[in-house]
């Protein structure tokens, strides 16, 4: 809530805490503890509701463990041939020893593999992703991706000049698919 609300709000609720306790010890009736229970119990669920919706609602805070693993095109975002296509023939897997491998299939085959090393940068809460690729390098690593962050999950966003804007996320790679 914001600073006005809680301005407002606590010495309004300290208030009738105050008198409703003044009254109940007067006049000993048991309505005015009762009024206050519900009124304290209420209060107390509606914090403990609001800090379950933030804490499942929030975006997933990235560090750089979170980033290993492979990644493939994310079909879900612009379905069609395209993006079938791109699927069929690249995906890339980001190891434990800082190292991205990018992968071009063709006939479910591996033809080319492009190395480079990955870092992160802990400029905000969640870390953000480098790639450094060693030269020549393939059109869709030439520059860093965006990464956008979800409850649950991410995905990253590359900027290929061939191909603009090429959706990865984590999964396994499949020709079946």
């Amino acid at each position: 809530m914001g600073f006005g609300f809680n301005l407002f709000f606590f010495p309004a609720l300290l208030l009738i805490t105050i008198i409703g306790l003044v009254a109940w010890a007067i006049t000993k009736k048991s309505l005015f503890g009762k009024i206050l229970g519900i009124i304290w119990l209420t209060l107390i669920g509606l914090i403990i509701l609001l800090l379950v919706v933030q804490k499942l609602t929030s975006k997933k805070i990235l560090k750089k463990e979170s980033y290993y693993g492979q990644y493939v095109i994310d079909r879900s975002f612009f379905p069609g041939k395209q993006a079938n296509w791109q699927y069929k023939h690249f995906y890339f897997d980001i190891k434990p020893n800082d190292s991205i491998y990018l992968y071009v299939v063709y006939n479910d085959k591996i033809t080319k593999t492009y190395k480079g090393v990955i870092s992160t940068m802990a400029i905000y809460k969640s870390e953000r992703l480098a790639i450094h690729m060693e030269h020549p390098t393939h059109h869709i690593l030439t520059s860093n991706p965006t990464t956008y962050r979800g409850s649950w999950s991410f995905y990253l966003v590359f900027n290929s000049p061939k191909f603009g804007n090429m959706y990865f996320v984590k999964d396994n790679w499949s020709s079946d698919n």
